[in-house]
């Protein structure tokens, strides 16, 4: 990738890992709200790949 970048005139630069810091507890009502509709955007946005998975 960075052969890719120089190549453009452009310096690769070295990104800091950024770490969480917070916790989701996924447990009681809200918890499984938030799965729910995690679930519902992920099957919105992929719905062709989660068909392919189904079929296979």
């Amino acid at each position: 990738m960075n052969k890719k970048l120089e190549a453009y005139g452009v310096k690769a630069v070295e990104r800091p890992k950024i770490k969480a810091t917070k916790q989701l507890d996924l447990s009681g009502t809200f918890g499984q709200q938030i799965v729910k509709s995690e679930t519902k955007l992920a099957l919105r946005t992929h719905p062709k790949t989660f068909q392919k998975l189904a079929d296979m």
